[in-house]
């Protein structure tokens, strides 16, 4: 009728849509389809868009579906409405189904456009379909055929991928994954969106440049899609021929020879280009054996001084180049007519679905631009024919019944050969950009040795390596090594005593007097020269160990208007305290002028005769002289030395001769940080 729109029916599925969709259809059209699949099989049908007006309750305006074709079809429904939702399918009864579209008086409705296919495709889409439809990142669909259709849009390309406001059937006619005159399975992948989608043309569907989108689409494939050898130059010149060559000499009387193996796409310079320009013109390429080709590039002449491409051609293959086959798609009577360029430097990409398997791949122009010249690349990969096993068939036993076994093994060879006769199979390889042919039957052996060998060496080195690296940082650290200087160790274990923790905690809470006559036996000893320093505002910390618990803190002050290297100096040491401080805090300004006396309890050390009374030690006022007990007390050590486990060690007060052979050595440290006189005398 007079109201069909875009219609392509396909042996398992296929598009139909009202005439002028998606736009309002005329007044007073009718169209009718009749669906065939193959018997045994039934039709369903899914819309995509429905749009069709209501205003007489379908009286003249409606879609009618049926079982079967003819008179003898029955109704399975009648729908109008606008915006119309379908859920679902609608499912015939058999392998035929008839749609009628009736459209009477009216001012609105798009129609409708619908898709069908055998009921075994359960996943079915339509043309309208987009990615954004579908929130799985990863699915399977099926596209019916005729999703080439002109009011939809699609952005991008392979192997980039496509916008998701993009057709997913019409993208993946565009990709090369399903024919537009079959369908086919598509499975899609999302991911994350690029900012710019590039434009091409591919499969008579033209793809423009997009913006940008929050995702994107693209196709899982098997891969079959590596380029064959043209541009690389895997297939040597003498490989590539032609029925004609262009040949001409310019102003300079330079010969310009347009040769074929100038057909290799991305070749700087001319392309190869015929003679005669006629139908009869072809461009040859020698596989050197069969492979399975998937898809094919062309350009130009790629020279803007000559304008020349090829806009239409067919495909020929052969296994001899002596018998051609022309390309058809299956279930088609006709050759293949595929779109070639539209200028001379855009590369335009047609696939062949199904793949074409041979060794001789011919190319024959049909319309052209001024004269035929192009560049093209295969796409394709290996392709291996399955063998048959070997079949070993064990020698029948000798016996008796010899006659029976030869006839026995006659008819198990004959079954054998007949089911390898008849069980031939065939299969493809998933290879993914393959450009070079390998021969592997000559190199397996040769890799298995190689192989190991090298995996050996290469293990011996590296741990040649690490050794070298382990011995050599040992040895480092060896010359490295440093001990304490021999003739410093006695001095530094000295000096360290003072700093350890007494023995005897019981005598660290005891205070500890002096009398002066036990203080006048002890001799004097000098102090240190890098104790002598300046007087300090605060007492010095104490470097080392705990060496005791503090009870009250102290400082130091000297006597004003005297030189502080001749002044006497009270030098206490502030009681024990139990929270330790690396100083002492400086003296409150209303405080005391000098630091809290030490008072000493002598009673009770071992060496100390019964009777001393306790006395304290003080510094007096104005010039008077203090008692006899000068210099610098600290706190008591109670550690005694490795050499004498029975002597106390005391710093000795200045100016008092010490016994020599004394059984007990009184040694007092000197406060760090203050000065002292070094005569005998007390001022």
């Amino acid at each position: 009728g007079d109201g069909c729109g875009h219609t392509v029916l396909g042996p398992e599925s296929g598009t139909l849509a009202s005439i002028n969709y998606p736009q309002t259809s005329p007044n007073s059209t009718v169209c009718e389809w009749e669906i065939r699949v193959k018997p045994g099989q039934r039709v369903q049908l899914k819309f995509g868009d429905f749009d069709i007006d209501d205003s007489d309750s379908c009286h003249s305006s409606y879609l009618r579906v049926h079982n079967g074709v003819g008179p003898t079809r029955t109704e399975i429904g009648k729908y109008c409405g606008f915006g119309f939702q379908m859920d679902g399918v609608i499912t015939s009864k058999g392998n035929e189904i008839t749609v009628q579209f009736m459209s009477g008086t009216h001012t609105s409705g798009r129609g409708f456009l619908a898709a069908y296919s055998t009921t075994d495709k359960s996943d079915l889409i339509t043309c309208l379909d987009n990615a954004s439809h579908f929130s799985e990142p990863e699915f399977n669909k099926y596209c019916p055929a005729g999703c080439v259709i002109p009011f939809a849009d699609i952005s991008g390309t392979i192997p980039h991928g496509y916008r998701d406001s993009s057709s997913l059937c019409m993208a993946g006619v565009h990709a090369g994954v399903v024919s537009n005159t079959l369908g086919g399975q598509i499975n899609v992948v999302i991911s994350k969106g690029i900012p710019y989608y590039e434009g091409s043309l591919a499969n008579n569907v033209t793809s423009k440049a997009g913006p940008l989108s929050t995702s994107l689409f693209t196709f899982k494939t098997s891969g079959c899609y590596g380029t064959l050898g043209m541009e690389s130059g895997v297939i040597p010149d003498t490989q590539i021929t032609a029925s004609s060559v262009l040949e001409w000499s310019d102003q300079t009387g330079q010969v310009n020879i347009w040769k074929p193996e100038n057909a290799r796409l991305k070749r700087v310079g001319p392309s190869w280009a015929a003679f005669i320009s006629d139908e009869h013109q072809w461009l040859q390429i020698d596989l050197n054996k069969e492979k399975r080709i998937t898809g094919i590039i062309t350009t130009g002449s790629t020279l803007a001084e000559y304008y020349y491409y090829v806009s239409a051609y067919r495909i020929l293959y052969s296994d001899d180049a002596q018998k051609w086959t022309v390309y058809r798609e299956p279930g088609m009577d006709k050759d293949k007519i595929f779109q070639g360029n539209t200028e001379l430097y855009q590369e335009v990409r047609n696939n062949f679905i199904p793949p074409i398997i041979a060794r001789f791949f011919r190319i024959n122009p049909l319309k052209w631009h001024q004269k035929i010249a192009m560049k093209v690349e295969l796409l394709g990969c290996q392709f291996s024919i399955g063998r048959a096993p070997k079949i070993t068939v064990p020698p029948p036993p000798q016996n008796k019944n010899d006659d029976k076994n030869d006839d026995f093994s006659d008819d198990f060879i004959h079954s054998v050969k007949t089911s390898l006769q008849t069980d031939k199979t065939t299969f493809t390889p998933e290879i993914k950009n393959t450009t070079v042919t390998p021969s592997v039957t000559k190199d397996v052996a040769l890799a298995a040795v190689l192989v190991p060998v090298l995996v050996m060496v290469f293990t011996t080195l590296i741990l040649i390596l690490v050794c070298a690296w382990h011995w050599r940082n040992r040895k480092k650290k060896t010359e490295g090594t440093y001990d304490l200087p021999y003739w410093d160790r006695a001095g530094w274990w000295k000096g360290m005593k003072q700093f350890l923790p007494t023995k005897s905690a019981e005598h660290e809470e005891t205070p500890v007097r002096y009398s002066s006559s036990e203080i006048s036996h002890l001799r004097p000893r000098e102090v240190p020269t890098m104790l002598q320093t300046e007087s300090a505002e605060y007492a010095q910390p104490l470097v080392g160990g705990i060496v005791g618990t503090l009870h009250q803190r102290s400082t130091f002050k000297p006597e004003e208007g005297k030189d502080s290297s001749s002044a006497d100096l009270d030098p206490y040491n502030s009681p024990i305290q139990e929270v330790y401080h690396a100083y002492a805090e400086p003296l409150p300004i209303t405080g005391p002028e000098y630091a809290t006396p030490i008072v000493m309890d002598m009673s009770s050390h071992p060496s100390t005769p019964l009777g001393v009374p306790s006395i304290s030690t003080f510094k007096a006022a104005g010039n008077q002289a203090p008692p006899p007990l000068v210099g610098t007390y600290n706190k008591l050590l109670s550690r005694t030395d490795s050499t004498s486990s029975a002597q106390a060690l005391y710093d000795t007060p200045k100016g008092q001769p010490g016994p020599g052979a004394a059984a007990v050595e009184l040694v007092y440290q000197v406060p760090q940080s203050v000065a002292h006189s070094t005569g005998g005398k007390d001022e």
